[in-house]
């Protein structure tokens, strides 16, 4: 199989941002896009958000990408792909890959949508990573012949389409949890049957805390205990724990982040604000020990007053994420803190109608465990 480096079978190219602050540039019809367009089930894209004018290509000398493009974040974050559907132009956070006729343009965005870590690792900055032109370039993809490659790529697209079907059975499944939160309680933001409302605060019993702190150099196969992040948290992967990443800690660090049934966590930091403050609970079958990593916020729960399945399927609605999102604040990135949490309020029906809740959500946890072993 031959071996070649990206550029030498595609043509690299970048992009760049129109003056917003001329007036003239904005609101066209020519299509100019970012990698906050782009989700882990972008495939091909034929339209952006934004659009920029005659006017911006030609006073700016953009350049543009043509139809069948692979297209490729290189910041904030590293790693989203996706393939240009038609001509388009792009802002800075690209490294876009024309391709020769040595690669089929699929093939290739399978290759760089399973090489996400390897991508990140390549990343140089101090503020945030960014991959450059150059470092693209220099990466080295094997490249069969042509009939392997679309062999390759129909197996990879019938995959695919598999896995979006487990994604929206389990979004499904979620939205069936929700609608009985509806049915028993009420829209939390009308509270039509006046629930009492409390801080969030009330229903913690012990010390709100950030969790461990690890370089990610420090994480290894052979590591003495696993490690939930961020991404486990948003990417609802925390019933996975098999997935979740290894590290060493000591007995100390072991005993004071070390998470357990009644563990609210809270995402404390994102690229975008729809990340932040999104929280998973910690299943109550847990019997490895896990540790939280530093971007996450633990919220002990007091199970006498609340229970935490209950909490969680609140913490998902707008009534709650909109408090979350206020409190947030962006600048590299968006964040929240440990006061901005605790400045939220929730609904509090009693206890026994909570458990209620949490008995049907036990029935349909037992239909999601069975899709994601399937996923």
């Amino acid at each position: 199989m031959a071996k070649y480096k990206l550029g030498e079978i595609c043509e690299i190219v970048s992009g760049s941002t129109p003056k917003t602050s001329v007036e003239e540039y904005w609101d066209g019809d020519i299509k100019w896009i970012t990698p906050a367009e782009l989700n882990d089930d972008s495939y091909i894209v034929y339209d952006s958000a934004r659009k920029i004018t005659e006017e911006a290509v030609k006073k700016t000398g953009l350049s543009s990408f043509p139809e069948g493009t692979v297209i490729l974040s290189s910041r904030a974050p590293i790693g989203k792909v996706a393939i240009a559907g038609c001509e388009m132009y792009c802002n800075q956070g690209f490294k876009n890959l024309i391709c020769s006729e040595k690669i089929n343009n699929k093939y290739l965005y399978w290759f760089l949508k399973g090489n996400t870590d390897l991508l990140n690792s390549l990343g140089r900055g101090a503020t945030f990573k960014e991959i450059s032109k150059q470092i693209v370039s220099n990466i080295e993809i094997n490249v069969p012949e042509e009939n392997e490659q679309k062999k390759a790529v129909e197996n990879l697209e019938k995959i695919s389409k598999l896995i979006k079907l487990r994604k929206q059975e389990l979004d499904k499944l979620d939205e069936l949890i929700k609608a009985r939160f509806v049915e028993l309680f009420g829209d939390p933001k009308l509270n039509p049957k006046k629930w009492d409302v409390v801080n969030i605060s009330e229903v913690v019993g012990g010390k709100v805390s950030n969790g461990f702190f690890a370089k990610r150099d420090d994480y290894c196969d052979d590591g003495n205990i696993r490690v939930l992040g961020v991404a486990n948290i948003v990417n609802r992967m925390y019933s996975n724990l098999e997935d979740l990443p290894r590290t060493n800690a000591d007995d100390k660090d072991i005993e004071k982040f070390e998470v357990k049934y009644g563990d609210m966590l809270f995402c404390r930091s994102s690229l975008v604000a729809e990340g932040i403050g999104k929280a998973s609970i910690i299943p109550e079958d847990v019997q490895e020990n896990i540790l939280f990593e530093c971007h996450v916020i633990r919220l002990p729960l007091d199970l006498s007053k609340c229970v935490p399945e209950f909490v969680q399927t609140l913490s998902t609605m707008d009534y709650f994420r909109n408090q979350v999102i206020s409190q947030s604040k962006t600048a590299t990135m968006t964040t929240i803190g440990q006061a901005g949490i605790l400045k939220t309020d929730i609904i509090l029906p009693p206890i026994d109608k909570q458990k209620e809740f949490y008995d049907f959500v036990k029935q349909v946890d037992k239909s999601k465990v069975v899709a994601l072993k399937a996923l």
